[in-house]
């Protein structure tokens, strides 16, 4: 049990140069299968948030997204779906995931240097679609990592519900988390899902009694402790914060980025801190950056492929001390309405989409907004959450007065 912090580190980011805000939001239609490609909701989702800025598609010159995953809108889609033919500024270090909360920083150090005025990131996935021809999705990424084709795949520690419910029978052993304090972030989850009616699971109630009647996929797991698999898109447009204020839409600032590493990297078999996330390297460095405690957070979003993942991140971002995120998420303290920490107020990757968290953000924007389907009453600081496993980003947003 490795309670030492050498096993990883915060990323030196730096400042953000002369400020950065997220000026508009949209996303695309969250579903189950629904033949659409990628690009096509990323294109949405984007028309979308520029909209919402009060822009047009000839507004933006800077996209950023993720080169891992096909279909999205980089530069040269960007142009073909709008038509745009002006000058873009591009960044690799955008779409979901970590980047989600990092693609701010990146974003801007362009607003200053004046690389670009309006930076649009974007992210899609079609992995329910995907899955029906059993191409694509998360399982088949990891399965073609080398390690894991030799070292985990033949021993039957694959896919991730398999990792990560080792990881919360560790959790269980070290700290006495229980199966009922895991249902009661699904169930919270959900009942935030249920409020919000962009969300896959919308119509699905979830109670701690059907929770536990549910059959185990993987011990301690039942299948409401599991992302979603779905198609969907999100994106948000920034801009500096002066110009941010002759936009259409409530202002947000970006307060404070992190970004934190594990040194084992995705090779989960040689995790030294088995029930730790990289975001006690990130929460503190966002944090420190916005000039903040985690006391003064008023609505969180963490990367929530599996209940465990929630409570850890809970836990290591400092909102409670290691093991008490359980008993936490037990008291019902998650809630929108609860007055405790509200988190994933649309009902996260659990039960909202799996389009790897940017729609977190986007929900985070809304609240401070007042715009939230679950409202929580007179949200001004926010925080996301981001993560890939062997990274962790945090990123605090604020409502600008």
């Amino acid at each position: 049990m490795n309670r030492t912090l050498d096993w990883g580190c915060a990323e030196p980011l730096g400042g953000l140069a002369g400020g950065v805000a997220i000026a508009g939001i949209g996303e695309a239609a969250h579903s189950k299968a629904s033949g659409r490609t990628p690009t096509e909701m990323a294109g949405e989702a984007a028309a979308a948030a520029i909209a919402d800025a009060g822009l047009t598609p000839a507004d933006i010159d800077g996209v950023m997204a993720h080169p891992a995953f096909p279909g999205q809108l980089h530069a040269d889609a960007f142009r073909a779906w709008f038509g745009s033919t002006g000058p873009l500024w591009e960044s690799p270090l955008g779409g979901g995931m970590v980047w989600a909360g990092t693609a701010p920083h990146a974003a801007a150090r362009a607003l200053a240097d004046g690389s670009a005025r309006h930076i649009l990131n974007s992210f899609a996935v079609a992995w329910a679609t995907q899955r029906s021809s059993m191409t694509g999705g998360p399982g088949q990424s990891h399965a073609q990592k080398i390690t894991k084709r030799q070292l985990e795949v033949p021993f039957g520690w694959f896919p991730q519900p398999v990792y990560f419910a080792t990881i919360a029978r560790r959790h269980m052993h070290e700290f006495g988390t229980t199966v009922e304090q895991l249902g009661s972030v699904a169930v919270t989850t959900r009942l935030h899902a249920n409020l919000t009616p962009s969300a896959v699971m919308c119509d699905r109630r979830l109670n701690l009694r059907d929770y536990l009647a549910s059959p185990p996929v993987a011990e301690p797991f039942r299948k409401e402790d599991c992302s979603l698999i779905s198609d969907g898109a999100a994106a948000y447009v920034m801009t500096t914060p002066e110009r941010a204020r002759d936009l259409r839409a409530p202002v947000v600032e970006v307060a404070g980025v992190g970004l934190g590493t594990s040194h084992a990297g995705g090779h989960w078999a040689q995790q030294p801190a088995f029930t730790t996330t990289p975001q006690v390297f990130a929460g503190p460095a966002a944090f420190a950056m916005a000039g903040i405690r985690p006391v003064d957070v008023d609505v969180l979003a963490v990367y929530d492929p599996f209940t465990i993942v929630t409570l850890m991140q809970i836990e290591d971002l400092g909102f409670c001390g290691k093991g008490e995120a359980g008993p936490l998420a037990e008291s019902g303290a998650l809630a929108h309405d609860a007055g405790g920490i509200p988190t994933n107020t649309h009902g996260g990757l659990l039960s909202h989409s799996y389009v790897l968290g940017i729609a977190h953000v986007t929900e985070l924007v809304r609240q401070l907004r007042g715009q939230a389907d679950a409202q929580v009453a007179s949200a001004e600081i926010a925080v996301y959450g981001g993560y890939t496993g062997p990274q962790a980003s945090a990123l605090v947003l604020r409502r600008a007065r």
